[in-house]
């Protein structure tokens, strides 16, 4: 790498490590927030969700952004506010003041990961680039195996407030970095935002996560979820009606008709919906039934975390030279007989024999999968879109997630037992294969020799 991409990478990884160790550090200091703060259940859950909900309905505004002001400045705003945020959740007086900050949060976090992958896809490109991202993978993967840890640790031996304190060290590191690169984004002439997309757009991602996230506490017969979800899924019509006749669409819908995009983004429903969902159950399941303490549940998946750091930028290197398509298609299936292994667990369960070579395998092929899903997706299209691109995926990603969490109540089927469990990880194993075979049918090894073109109009 010349000295220029070495500093794009790190500022990328910087960039995002804040918004990924933001995610999962914060359920271990929730309830030190409530005994200081004031609030049940309902503000805990609002504490996660306000950020969940800003960060999903406004991925694809961001990633827009991106495109059309610049990488540099886009991530430098998300840099300075995140912080910002983080300062004054640390100081809040009041548990609706940390709820609002947090929602300010999602906001700039919505404009990290766009950008920082936007950023990454314009300076590298080929081989470089499968690598590059698989870098980037494997110390992202990083925040979710730290997060935890750093939590316990600021909330045992210090103060809960610390937690978001420490979010001012990687984004200051980032922004010096920053300054050094002495890169300026070029924006393009007669280019302006597409605001009534946007409105749809955010309306139609926010109405139908704010739905799924909060059905659990009303119920899908509330008007309180049928309302927004209702409003959310005709703002999407409406968002695509729109983008086909937008002289500016914030999400150019041609990029559809580039095959590996296409192809990638469905491969990622079924992959995400699967990580989202098999996570999930494993470490209820582990608690509830299996009887678990809370720590020893979580640090259970801990191989997943160390597979990613360790093989990620392997896997993406092998890509880059190969091509995506034998890794999209082996590394989900990989995974889903791993997941079939959890079969094994019943009412009794040996951490060793049932829990531990599941992990491994799975963890092995989901370090197979992850880069060159990126690097397959943003690799297809031009650089100039990498922006909208990598929100669109992250969208996509986040979604699948949050529908397939939200159908853990219908294939359990009541209280959760071991034939529940046992349905819940057929369901994870099938969407992993399913998401193998997509990635086998349409996606295509592309040719490193030609450039990548703009995609056709719609």
């Amino acid at each position: 790498m010349t000295r220029p991409q070495r500093l794009v990478l790190i500022i990328a990884i910087l960039a995002s490590f804040v918004a990924f160790l933001d995610s999962s550090v914060i359920n271990v200091a929730l309830p030190a927030m409530s005994a200081d703060l004031g609030g049940g259940l309902s503000t805990q859950q609002w504490v996660v969700d306000a950020y969940l909900i800003t960060l999903s309905s406004l991925m694809l505004l961001a990633g827009s952004f991106s495109d059309v002001f610049g990488r540099i400045v886009v991530l430098r705003v998300g840099l300075i506010a995140f912080g910002a945020a983080s300062l004054l959740i640390a100081l809040s007086p009041s548990a609706e003041f940390l709820i609002v900050m947090r929602g300010v949060q999602g906001i700039a976090g919505a404009l990290l990961v766009p950008s920082s992958l936007a950023l990454i896809i314009s300076t590298f490109r080929h081989a470089e680039q499968g690598k590059a991202i698989g870098l980037w993978t494997a110390w992202t993967s990083a925040a979710f195996l730290a997060g935890p840890i750093l939590g316990g640790l600021f909330v045992d031996y210090l103060s809960w407030r610390w937690v978001f304190v420490i979010n001012v060290l990687p984004i200051v590191a980032a922004l010096v970095l920053l300054v050094m690169l002495g890169q300026k984004d070029a924006r393009k002439a007669g280019v302006s935002i597409d605001y009534v997309g946007a409105v749809l757009g955010a309306v139609g991602l926010g109405g139908p996560v704010f739905a799924l996230i909060e059905q659990g506490n009303y119920g899908w017969g509330s008007p309180a979820i049928v309302l927004p979800f209702g409003i959310g899924i005709l703002s999407l019509i409406a968002f695509i009606l729109w983008e086909r006749r937008a002289k500016h669409p914030m999400l150019p819908l041609g990029i559809f008709g580039v095959r590996n995009f296409a192809w990638g983004n469905v491969s990622t429903v079924f992959v995400y919906a699967a990580l989202s969902l098999g996570g999930f159950i494993i470490v209820v399941f582990l608690q509830q039934v299996a009887g678990f303490p809370a720590t020893l549940a979580a640090l259970a998946l801990l191989p997943i975390s160390l597979g990613n750091i360790l093989l990620s930028g392997l896997f993406g290197t092998l890509a880059g030279k190969h091509g995506p398509r034998l890794f999209m298609t082996l590394g989900p299936i990989v995974g889903g007989i791993g997941f079939l292994w959890f079969l094994t667990m019943g009412n009794e369960v040996n951490y060793w024999w049932n829990v531990l070579p599941g992990v491994v395998i799975f963890a092995v092929g989901l370090s197979i999968t992850v880069a060159p899903l990126t690097a397959a997706i943003l690799g297809s299209i031009p650089s100039a879109q990498a922006g909208i691109g990598s929100a669109t995926n992250n969208a996509v990603s986040r979604v699948a997630g949050l529908i397939s969490t939200a159908m853990i109540g219908v294939i359990v089927a009541g209280t959760l037992d071991v034939e529940g469990f046992h349905r819940v990880i057929v369901v994870t194993a099938a969407l992993l294969v399913l998401g193998g075979v997509v990635s086998f049918a349409g996606i295509r090894n592309p040719d490193n020799s030609q450039p990548v073109t703009s995609p056709p109009a719609i």
